[in-house]
């Protein structure tokens, strides 16, 4: 097996909302806001080379939304899926597998494309199985009012209509030791219904994709937790235990969303789990 991070592209949002309760002259110590109020934000996805499985783990917004859209998030820097595909060999026809730990626009928005002629969608990796899982679903598809800015037609149902969706099977634990995959996914439902995160053991390490559940360094701290998040209370209950979980088995943590740093180890302190060592994915694995 063989990990490789990829860059998708950077955005920015709203700090306040990327931090919840806690003050602006705290997050800022971690996570600066410009004059506007925003935070850098990356979208890092993942790829798994296992055998001839070819896993992409979350896609990014993608490029199909209007310039209006693109505009409320402050698209930055060069990076996009297919030049960071192509840099380490690839190329997204390569791709066997999607797996998307949730369906909220910014993690699965390139999984779905314009067609040819621009008149409708289709998915943008035409060799690849979609994964979610049945109840989220239900959930993005029949969505709440809270959360319905974040989840869109047009990147679902093009996936369903093509044949390649298919769920992952969760039993009735909140843990799957093995999924379909060949990896363990945690499910968390403190920030939106059945959010999956993969548990990948890599050269003697488990490395987490911690998608929202931390979606940034700064949200390291147990009280950190997202205005975003549609049950704040239950996912410092999934946080606490996590982190718990991630000092004791000495988990490196893979964040999706923080623009500055990829990976990280935790310690625990008086104060609860904290950052111990920050790394890049070149210094940790090669």
């Amino acid at each position: 097996m063989t990990l490789y991070p990829v860059e998708t592209g950077n955005f920015k949002l709203d700090g306040g909302a990327m931090f919840g309760v806690v003050p602006k002259t705290i997050w800022t110590k971690t996570n600066p806001a410009d004059s506007n109020n925003l935070i850098d934000m990356a979208a890092r996805s993942l790829l798994i080379e296992d055998g001839d499985k070819l896993i992409l783990v979350d896609t990014g917004l993608g490029n199909k939304q209007s310039e209006k859209f693109f505009g409320y998030y402050y698209l930055w820097g060069d990076h996009n899926l297919d030049d960071s595909l192509k840099k380490i060999g690839f190329h997204r026809d390569d791709i066997t597998d999607v797996f998307m730990t949730h369906l909220h626009f910014d993690h699965c928005g390139g999984s779905i494309q314009w067609n040819k002629d621009r008149t409708g969608y289709e998915p943008a990796f035409k060799n690849a199985r979609f994964w979610t899982n049945a109840e989220h679903w239900a959930w993005a598809t029949k969505p709440n009012a809270r959360e319905k800015a974040s989840f869109f037609k047009e990147n679902l149902y093009p996936m369903q209509e093509s044949g390649q969706l298919r769920f992952i099977e969760r039993g009735t634990s909140n843990y799957v030791a093995e999924s379909e995959l060949g990896f363990g996914i945690l499910f968390a439902d403190g920030h939106t219904e059945k959010q999956m995160l993969p548990h990948i053991k890599y050269q003697g390490k488990t490395i987490v994709f911690t998608a929202d559940l931390l979606p940034t360094v700064g949200h390291i701290p147990l009280p950190y937790v997202m205005g975003y998040d549609t049950r704040p209370l239950l996912t410092l209950t999934e946080k606490s235990v996590f982190l718990e979980k991630a000092v004791e088995e000495q988990y490196i943590l893979f964040f999706e969303h923080d623009a500055h740093n990829e990976l990280c180890t935790l310690k625990a302190t008086e104060k609860g789990a904290r950052l111990d060592q920050l790394f890049s994915f070149e210094e940790l694995f090669t």
